[in-house]
C-alpha cells in the first residue's frame, strides 16, 4: 500500500503565476489544487483540507491574511504565503497570524518549492537541531522546551512556532555566533532562500522578549558576522 500523494492548495488569482507554481509542484509529486480567490479557498480546504497551502497576500475580495486567519482557526494546516516584494508589515501579519513561512514575488518556483518542502519536512517532524525536553533561564526570560512556551519576568510571551524555534536553537547555543543563512538552514531546514526572513524572525522576537528592543540584550547582532544569544 502506498501513501497518498501531499494535497496542496494554491491560492493566487494570477492565472499566469498559478500555473507554474501548480506545474513546478506536480513535477515534485504532489497533488495541486488551483483556485483563484479567498472564499472558494475556504470552502475547498473546508470540504477536503489539504496538506499545505500556498497563499497570496493579495486576492480580490477576502485578502489572504484573513483566509490565513481562518484558517488556521480551524486546522494546524502549513501556511507559505506569497508577499510583494518589501512589503515586509504584510509578512510580518502574515507571520502572526501563523503563516508557517513567505516567499517574496518574483521568486523562483525552485525556491518555493524548496520552501513548501521544508514546511511538510518541519511540519511532519520536528527539525532535529532543537531539543524538545527541559528548560532553560536567563536574566528573566524562561523556556519551557516541552511546552514550547517562553515567559518574560513571568509573563507569557506570545510567540509564533518559528519565533519560538528561533529563539530555543540560540538559547541552547549561548555566545555563538550564526550567519543568517546558518540560522535559515538549522532553523528553517532550507539549503538556499531569502535570508531577510531571517532579519524579520529577529526583530519580531526582540520586541516581544527584549526590555529595550533597540537596544537588545538577549539576542545580540554581531556586526558583519550573525546574531547569537547571551546569557
Amino acid at each position: 500500500m502506498t501513501d497518498a500523494p501531499t494535497r496542496v492548495l494554491v491560492v493566487e488569482d494570477d492565472r499566469t503565476v498559478a500555473e507554474v507554481v501548480t506545474r513546478y509542484l506536480e513535477r515534485e509529486g504532489f497533488t495541486v489544487e488551483s483556485v483563484g480567490d479567498g472564499q472558494e479557498a475556504l470552502a475547498r480546504a473546508h470540504a477536503q483540507p489539504p496538506d499545505l497551502v500556498v497563499l497570496d497576500i493579495m486576492l480580490p475580495g477576502l485578502d489572504g491574511l484573513e483566509v490565513c486567519r481562518r484558517l488556521r482557526s480551524r486546522a494546524p494546516i502549513p501556511v507559505v504565503m506569497l508577499t510583494a516584494r518589501g512589503s515586509e508589515e504584510d509578512r510580518v501579519l502574515g507571520l502572526d497570524l501563523g503563516a508557517d513561512d513567505y516567499v517574496s514575488k518574483p521568486f523562483s518556483p525552485r525556491e518555493l518549492t524548496a520552501r513548501v518542502k521544508a514546511v511538510l519536512r518541519r511540519a511532519g517532524s520536528p527539525l532535529g537541531d532543537i531539543d524538545h525536553a527541559g528548560t532553560i533561564e536567563h536574566d528573566g526570560l524562561q523556556l519551557d522546551l516541552g511546552a514550547r512556551e517562553a515567559r518574560v519576568r513571568g509573563e507569557l510571551a506570545t510567540l509564533t512556532a518559528r519565533e519560538f524555534e528561533l529563539l530555543a536553537f540560540l538559547a541552547q547555543r549561548p555566545r555563538q555566533v550564526f550567519r543568517r543563512d546558518e540560522l535559515l538552514e538549522h532553523v528553517w531546514g532550507y539549503t538556499y532562500g531569502d535570508t531577510s526572513t531571517v532579519t524579520v524572525h529577529i526583530r519580531r522576537l526582540r520586541e516581544k522578549i527584549e526590555d529595550d528592543p533597540s537596544t537588545p540584550r538577549r539576542i545580540t547582532t554581531v556586526w558583519g558576522v550573525g546574531y547569537r544569544f547571551d546569557p
